[in-house]
């Protein structure tokens, strides 16, 4: 018998699933005004569930079939069918609460679909195609949440979301490879003389050098193409975002400091690093606020 979950126990659930999984980050910035906290449990809940389905089985079948599922629930509750499972009892509320669209959510399961079909990309539309589905829908819903719902914002966040994925790729590029994922456009690899047997086998050369360089610089662009969204949002929410373009770019100024050879080890930001990055936007925002 499939149990019947009231709505306080749905938001308990969501919330202690936001702050205990294992591999659980600040769901909610102490920035975040207090009454957005329950909504940002809800929604994680909902893209960790979507995570663990795709990537956590083992057995590709059996996640296609969980996400079909998956898929199935999430549609019923936009018909308006009354949700049994807790991530979408406590999620019908902020769904309702902020006239949240279908699509960003739906985009998410594709793209965790797509983790269990597609293992290479040819090129960067291929790429940036998957982080629309990825990526892009967490930034998009972030701006709902927080009641911003035009076209200049969600481009500037699309552009800072991919960037985001494409650091996290190129940060993880050994560890994405014991999953048989490749993230690095194979025309990078065409371009200058580098096979996937050579990544296989972790062999850093000049070859594979250059595909970083170009892969970073990539990011990097996507990264400034989306910073002036920090100045369009409130000085809370501009202040997280604008930390997670500077810790983004971080990754990628490590990968750039150990002369691209993420094959070796993973870059990664020290404790330090992130004090001294939310320092440095503290700063940023008191200098914007008195301008």
């Amino acid at each position: 018998m499939t149990r019947a979950w009231s709505l306080d126990q749905a938001l308990s659930y969501t919330h202690w699933l936001a702050t205990h999984h294992y591999e659980n980050f600040h769901v909610v910035s102490v920035l975040l005004p207090k009454r957005l906290h329950q909504d940002f449990y809800n929604v994680y809940a909902f893209c960790r569930w979507s995570d663990d389905l795709g990537d956590e089985l083992g057995d590709t079948n059996e996640s296609l079939r969980l996400l079909q599922w998956w898929r199935g629930e999430l549609h019923a509750l936009y018909r308006g069918e009354k949700p049994s499972h807790p991530v979408f009892v406590a999620l019908a509320e902020t769904i309702q609460r902020h006239k949240l669209p279908m699509a960003p959510f739906d985009d998410l399961i594709r793209a965790f679909v797509q983790d269990q079909t597609v293992t290479r990309y040819a090129d960067w539309d291929g790429v940036l195609g998957y982080c629309v589905n990825s990526a892009n829908p967490v930034g998009r819903l972030v701006l709902l949440l927080c009641g911003y719902r035009d076209e200049e914002r969600f481009r500037r966040s699309d552009a800072t979301c991919t960037a985001l994925q494409l650091a996290n790729f190129w940060q993880d590029v050994t560890v994405d490879l014991q999953k048989d994922r490749v993230y690095l456009p194979l025309h990078l690899f065409a371009r200058h003389g580098y096979t996937v047997e050579e990544l296989s086998a972790l062999r850093f050369t000049p070859a594979f050098r250059a595909v970083m360089v170009d892969a970073v610089d990539y990011a990097q662009r996507l990264f400034d193409e989306g910073l002036p969204l920090v100045g369009l949002l409130n000085r809370r929410l501009g202040l997280d975002i604008d930390l997670f373009s500077r810790g983004g770019m971080k990754v990628l100024d490590k990968i750039r400091a150990q002369d691209y050879n993420v094959l070796q080890s993973r870059p990664a930001v020290t404790r330090a690093e992130r004090v001294g990055l939310l320092l440095a936007s503290l700063l940023r925002m008191a200098v914007r606020r008195a301008a």
